[in-house]
């Protein structure tokens, strides 16, 4: 059989559209998928109907508002909608930039399906919770070495709670001295990612935000200028969004120790960074590390993620419990002491995040971790000297070698055609590729921020490279095209002037139906 090699450089990609409406506007009176059997007779002779002992406080007035619809009609649902989405299991997902988007070994997610792991609840005994209790404590051993430092939990349920933890510890370290009130602004700097100073500003600190020398580094020469007593913190990603690396990080923790401050880092992403550098050489006293990006666990849309949280020996009781011990014999839950800052979460961790991981570090070991980021730090300078070289893209600040992700400009093409970055957006859909901007407000001018990652091949990076220089090629041509795109996506543009506006926001179905039925 003669083998067919395709000779266009960008996928021919159609994305499928169902028109497919939500789930509660399948909703039929008296429509079923199972019926739920009546307890048997023998049974409600011994143990009751299970409801007539529950308290009459606790039950509902009305049933819950859940759609009614048939099992076939649910399932068509689904699928419809799994084939109007794309994600990292469809496509090069190299465009999430700053969430590490890899590969998730599907062994390790039968792994997480297995009675022994889907059965087991937060609140059984340790006794017969000892396997568990045993990979949360060996992935703390993981994660102590990776990072050098001394102790860490798995309750944070994502890198943003796992920033306010660090906060809060800030916080009743310094009252803990009889300073909490004194030391009242935490450091950051711009390109670091925005939790970090909106986490700090929950509790109660002022930020005081550095930014970058001509060639993208925090200005330390600022740095110095806003140092003093009243100095609680300084928290920085590094590297940062921009992909630049710090390589005089020591000196800034350095000057924030001198002044009294504790310093705290955001390794959300540290893809680049295994087995290379660890946040105790560079000076910190907290990190955390997000399982679900760097640590192969799935983002599952939002969760159950983990921030994993650590801390150096003397903040050890500051940190939120339970934490998991091991005695020699058996391991246990134990409450850290009245200096803990609290729970930041209920338990002390999703057990099946925490296990991807560990199985995930296990089956690397010390020089498989070194070896995922020299290959995402090889992949990302590859994607970056090629992106370099498509008119109108650049990459502000330092040249050279980045770290593991870019955020890069089309300011010159803008400028020149008109053409956006949302524009470019939108036209990546038509290829079935995705493609991220980055935070708002945007600090490099018409950003887009590519992180590639260990996982994808040569041959995955230049089908993203050639999708984007088609891109470029239109805009100078045929600006049109990129403007008008997507043409053969699900939906054609998004109307998004409700996002700021919480008149118009509907979190749930029940607040839709307040908001647009009369009368409600």
């Amino acid at each position: 059989m003669k083998r067919i090699v395709r000779d266009h450089k960008v996928r021919n990609f159609h994305q499928a559209k169902w028109d497919e409406p939500i789930i509660f506007e399948l909703h039929k009176p008296g429509e079923r998928g199972v019926e739920v059997p009546q307890a048997e007779a023998a049974i409600e002779s011994t143990v009751g109907d299970g409801i007539s002992r529950i308290p009459d406080g606790m039950k509902r007035t009305t049933p819950p508002a859940l759609p009614e619809i048939g099992q076939a009609k649910v399932l068509r649902h689904y699928l419809r909608l799994s084939q109007e989405t794309m994600g990292s299991d469809f496509n090069v997902e190299i465009g999430q930039g700053t969430c590490t988007m890899k590969y998730i070994p599907r062994v390790n997610e039968m792994m997480i399906r297995t009675p022994k792991i889907m059965d087991l609840h937060p609140l059984q005994d340790v006794s017969n919770s000892q396997g568990i209790l045993e990979v949360f404590y060996k992935l703390d051993l993981a994660m102590r070495e990776i990072s050098g430092l001394d102790k860490f939990t798995f309750q944070p349920s994502s890198g943003t709670q796992a920033l306010l933890a660090m906060a809060s510890i800030v916080r009743a370290f310094h009252d803990s001295r009889g300073e909490g009130e004194q030391r009242n602004e935490i450091i950051t700097t711009i390109f670091s990612h925005p939790s970090q100073a909106a986490t700090a500003v929950v509790k109660g600190y002022k930020i005081i935000t550095l930014y970058p020398d001509a060639d993208g580094f925090p200005n330390i020469e600022e740095l110095k200028k806003v140092i003093s007593s009243r100095t609680a913190g300084f928290v920085v990603a590094n590297p940062e969004d921009t992909g630049i690396y710090n390589p005089r990080i020591k000196e800034f923790t350095d000057l924030v120790h001198e002044a009294g401050g504790i310093c705290y880092y955001d390794q959300a992403n540290a893809n680049g960074l295994l087995g290379v550098t660890r946040a105790k050489e560079a000076g910190f006293d907290m990190c955390f590390f997000n399982l679900h990006k760097t640590f192969a666990a799935p983002h599952m849309c939002g969760g159950p993620a983990t921030g994993a949280l650590g801390v150096v020996d003397t903040l050890i009781p500051f940190l939120p419990g339970p934490i998991v011990e091991y005695d020699g014999t058996s391991y246990d839950l134990k409450e850290v002491g009245d200096l803990s800052i609290g729970k930041v979460r209920s338990f002390h961790g999703v057990a099946q995040t925490v296990l991807r991981s560990y199985a995930w570090v296990r089956s690397l070991g010390a020089e498989g971790l070194r070896q995922v980021a020299h290959t995402a730090v090889l992949n990302n300078n590859y994607l970056y000297h090629k992106i370099l070289k498509i008119r109108g893209a650049s990459a502000p600040y330092v040249k050279g070698n980045r770290l593991e992700q870019v955020r890069y400009s089309w300011e010159q093409m803008t400028q020149e055609t008109g053409v956006t970055t949302e524009d470019v957006t939108r036209r990546m859909c038509d290829f079935g590729l995705h493609y991220w901007t980055s935070h708002h407000p945007y600090v490099v001018p018409q950003p887009f921020t590519l992180e590639p990652t260990e996982s994808y091949s040569k041959e995955d990076l230049d089908e993203y490279i050639n999708a984007l220089q088609q891109i470029s090629d239109e805009a100078y041509s045929n600006p049109e095209i990129v403007k008008n795109a997507p043409t053969r996506s699900t939906v054609h543009r998004i109307e998004d002037s409700s996002f700021d506006d919480p008149e118009k926001w509907c979190i749930t179905w029940r607040a839709y139906l307040k908001k647009t039925t009369p009368g409600e």
